[in-house]
């Protein structure tokens, strides 16, 4: 039995994701940040059958990033993968961005997969084999307006996956990158409807992509040869 940790449980990914392992019969660790009722959900979300452990933290807290991940090889005995779907965003112009701000927005999307990489890189290792596949965005290829801080933050997460891959390739461990374009999810709440048609009209494919699309395509990084690793695989319905 497989056994994936999954970050960013409580929101529409991440959530996703663990549906669809959970029904793979995976047994799961599962994070979230502070909201305890979506992680809640998620997990009831999951079925009677589901084998789950949950925690609430900061990923950008190395001290609850290794509490985390041995507390979870106490319990399993091993971690298969990494899922790290957690991150958040900002919009506005780059003026108006604090310098707190930004540094949260680089913790939660870029600092939190250096620290959980590094927490599993050597459980991995030791048993030579291991996934760990992080979610990136489009923009991270190309840059948003008004997204700068979360733009930057991805494109960081392209380049450290193609790093980390060269590195722990040798040891039988992939690393990869998936990105999505537009995702029908809470965090595109805060553009507004005229805003997300704008994009919409941009897409080949003529819409959003969902959750439970992202989770399949997750699900198949999962299973692929450990030969596939270092790639930031594209999933924006043609869009760029």
């Amino acid at each position: 039995m497989k056994t994936y940790l999954i970050t960013g449980a409580s929101g529409g990914i991440g959530s996703g994701i663990a549906k669809k392992l959970a029904s793979e019969g995976c047994r799961l660790v599962l994070c979230g940040n502070k909201n305890s009722t979506a992680l809640t959900e998620t997990v009831q979300s999951l079925g009677e059958d589901a084998v789950v452990k949950t925690f609430l933290g900061d990923l950008s807290n190395e001290a609850f990033v290794n509490r985390m991940v041995q507390e979870s090889l106490r319990e399993f005995g091993k971690i298969d993968g990494i899922v790290h779907a957690a991150g958040i965003a900002s919009l506005g112009l780059m003026t108006d961005l604090s310098l707190t701000d930004w540094n949260d927005i680089f913790g939660a999307n870029l600092t939190s997969a250096f620290l959980l990489s590094k927490a599993l890189a050597p459980h991995f290792i030791s048993r030579k084999e291991g996934k760990i596949i992080l979610l990136s965005s489009v923009w991270g290829g190309r840059g948003a307006s008004c997204e700068v801080a979360y733009s930057a933050t991805k494109g960081g997460i392209d380049s450290f996956t193609k790093a980390l891959a060269k590195e722990l390739a040798p040891s039988g461990i992939a690393v990869n990158a998936l990105a999505p374009g537009m995702v029908d999810t809470p965090m595109n709440g805060m553009l507004s409807e005229e805003e997300k048609e704008q994009i919409i009209d941009e897409i080949p494919a003529c819409r959003m992509t969902t959750p439970e699309e992202v989770a399949e395509m997750v699900s198949l990084l999962l299973k692929a040869p450990s030969y596939l690793t270092g790639q930031v695989i594209g999933f924006n319905g043609g869009w760029y």
